[in-house]
């Protein structure tokens, strides 16, 4: 499966968190893919909730989000993020803008806390780089996938 979130903001958002700590590229996409998983089935239990109201279209509220954000505040793009909502639900539903921006939101805000942890066990293990073992190293530790 390709990923559909580019690696550049998934970059950016490890950067913000690690501080004075390069990035590999690895890591970036690392990240990308299991936010990328994350939000997939964040969308499921979105339609399931649509289903349950009777609707075909995904709002910001099945997410458990009761108002957005700006979307110029977020540093993952919308269109990627609309895809990923897409991955695992059947095709016959629609993904509201309000929804893509929430979405956007909590997968960034993921994104933030695993990119922090990250860098933390680089650091711990006496590292410059914050590298893709450190990534995995997160989600096996925690299993937060």
């Amino acid at each position: 499966m390709s990923v559909e979130l580019p690696f550049a903001p998934v970059d950016t958002i490890i950067r913000r968190n690690a501080g004075d700590l390069r990035v590999s590229a690895e890591a970036a996409e690392e990240l990308a893919r299991r936010v990328e998983d994350r939000g997939a089935d964040l969308a499921v239990d979105a339609a399931e909730h649509a289903t349950a109201d009777g609707r075909k279209t995904l709002m910001a509220e099945d997410f458990g989000v009761e108002a957005t954000i700006d979307k110029n505040a977020l540093e993952l793009p919308v269109a990627p993020v609309d895809r990923i909502a897409r991955l695992k639900i059947d095709g016959q539903y629609r993904v509201s803008m309000d929804a893509r921006i929430a979405l956007a939101d909590i997968l960034e805000d993921y994104a933030d806390n695993v990119a922090e942890a990250a860098a933390i066990l680089a650091r711990h293990a006496d590292r410059r780089t914050v590298k893709a073992e450190d990534v995995e190293t997160y989600f096996a530790l925690f299993d937060a996938t």
